[in-house]
């Protein structure tokens, strides 16, 4: 063989191989970067993102856009590199977001379970806002279970046996003096339906002696409408300020974004409280490219936030759904709001 040739072929070997590493090879990384953003005023697969049922709502317009972070698993060595190089990409030890502990389906049930939750505070978040009263609240119904079919999940709960309850101490404390097979009257109200009664037989449950029925509930505002988040496929709690936003946007007069883009992330408690995130970064990108020009960020993310702001995105701060809707009311009338 031609020396030449030879050499040629020499020097071609370790390119292929690591031709093929960057191909094969996977690496213990995932890529976190920006995500699509969905405007909670908006549609969705032909569905309102927050539809409203049974009341008046208010014509909406503009943005308040929620913001997610994308997550690539697998990456192949070559792929980690080309998104290492592009600097819109974090490349994170897998561990971090997949705990070994914890199956990929186990991770995105958690995910899931977060979303849900963070739509029911949102619900109750901006209704508390709104001045709604507090009730007891049917959050789950059990089936099986005594009161499977005669309860629904969102009834409020106003007497037992014809005692009026007002918070969950006093439920719990007339459920106590009941036997198990015993049968009790519970006046409730439904979203969307007439009031009426349920006559259950109390089950039993092996952890107490008195009668068991069957359901969750907790002490939280109630409306007789319906609220319905319809994003599917989105985990984590951060949706839960946008989503508390479009609520009270809805229900009330005027546009909160006063024709700006808004954009913003957070979570939201029961009580209207905003809580850090992660991926912030990621997400102000997402809601730059966007088109936003007013960002909603955490308090507790201000810092991190502020490490890549630039002079395209205004950055309010905001601690709890009072202070957001405050900071945009500000806004529309050509004031400043606080600012990281």
């Amino acid at each position: 063989m031609n020396r030449r040739i030879l050499t040629l072929l020499t020097a071609l070997v370790p390119i292929v191989v690591f031709g093929v590493l960057l191909a094969v090879v996977t690496v213990p990384y995932v890529s976190l970067g920006p995500g699509p953003t969905f405007n909670t005023l908006g549609e969705v697969d032909g569905k309102q993102v927050v539809a409203i049922d049974g009341t008046e709502t208010h014509p909406t317009s503009g943005h308040l856009n929620m913001t997610t972070v994308a997550q690539r698993d697998g990456l192949t060595l070559g792929q980690a590199l080309t998104l290492w190089v592009s600097g819109r990409e974090q490349l994170v030890p897998r561990d971090l977001v997949f705990p070994p502990d914890k199956s990929r389906e186990d991770v995105e049930k958690d995910q899931d379970a977060d979303f849900k939750r963070s739509e029911d505070s949102a619900e109750y978040a901006a209704l508390g806002y709104l001045k709604y009263p507090s009730a007891v609240r049917v959050e789950k119904v059990n089936d099986p279970g005594p009161s499977a079919g005669k309860l629904q999940d969102g009834d409020a709960i106003d007497s037992v046996d014809g005692k009026p309850v007002a918070n969950i101490a006093e439920f719990t404390a007339l459920l106590k003096a009941t036997k198990p097979g015993q049968e009790i009257a519970i006046d409730y109200r439904r979203k969307n339906g007439p009031p009426g009664v349920a006559r259950i037989t109390l089950g039993h449950n092996q952890d107490r002696d008195y009668g068991y029925l069957g359901v969750a509930v907790l002490d939280a505002p109630w409306a007789p409408f319906k609220i319905d988040f319809n994003l599917a496929n989105i985990g984590g709690p951060s949706a839960g300020l946008m989503f508390s936003l479009a609520v009270i946007d809805k229900l009330t007069t005027g546009d909160l974004n006063g024709s700006k883009f808004i954009a913003g992330t957070g979570t939201i408690s029961a009580d209207g409280k905003v809580g850090p995130i992660g991926g912030i970064t990621h997400k102000m990108l997402a809601a730059q490219e966007a088109g936003a020009s007013v960002f909603l960020v955490p308090a507790e993310n201000c810092d991190e936030a502020k490490s890549m702001h630039d002079d395209g995105m205004e950055l309010v701060k905001v601690d709890t759904l009072s202070s957001a809707v405050d900071s945009l009311h500000t806004l529309t009338s050509g004031g400043r709001p606080p600012s990281c």
